[in-house]
């Protein structure tokens, strides 16, 4: 997900510098990164028309983002990138039957799920509208990661 677009360049640059990744590039498959302690996924497996998902194209490509969550099953917490990415992420536990409360989307926030789920940490996408913009910044975004970084350690200490 994201190799070798803007988004992508932003979002390794980031992951690279947090300890994440092992390279702040990602070009093409076989190019040699490695994540650590990340996985990544997306609402939509592809790049819809104007940046902007049609809703049958979120419902159509959601049923893979809700197996993955499964799958993963020492999951920690949950980098939502975007409004979509978060409202998407509240549905899923919703439709699984967890009691998730209305949560309000806002950068930098994050939101415990419930008892034995990961927690949700809002981050504004890192489209070249946002970053070029000034919306979201390369210190925005690795204070995103830093937050991750502490959820994950204290999910270290409690084990």
């Amino acid at each position: 997900m994201f190799t070798g677009d803007g988004s992508g360049e932003f979002l390794y640059r980031a992951l690279f510098q947090a300890g994440f990744a092992s390279q702040p590039t990602a070009t093409a498959l076989g190019d040699g990164l490695a994540l650590q302690d990340a996985f990544i996924s997306a609402v939509c497996r592809c790049a819809p028309p104007a940046n902007k998902p049609a809703p049958a194209e979120i419902a159509s490509c959601q049923p893979y983002l809700a197996q993955e969550i499964v799958l993963l099953e020492r999951l920690v917490v949950i980098v939502a990138l975007g409004r979509i990415a978060f409202d998407n992420t509240l549905r899923i536990y919703r439709e699984r039957g967890y009691p998730v409360p209305r949560l309000d989307f806002r950068h930098g926030a994050v939101y415990p799920l419930g008892e034995g789920l990961p927690q949700l940490v809002a981050s504004y996408h890192p489209s070249r509208q946002n970053t070029q913009t000034g919306r979201l910044t390369e210190v925005m975004f690795a204070d995103i990661w830093q937050k991750v970084k502490t959820i994950l350690s204290e999910a270290d200490d409690a084990v």
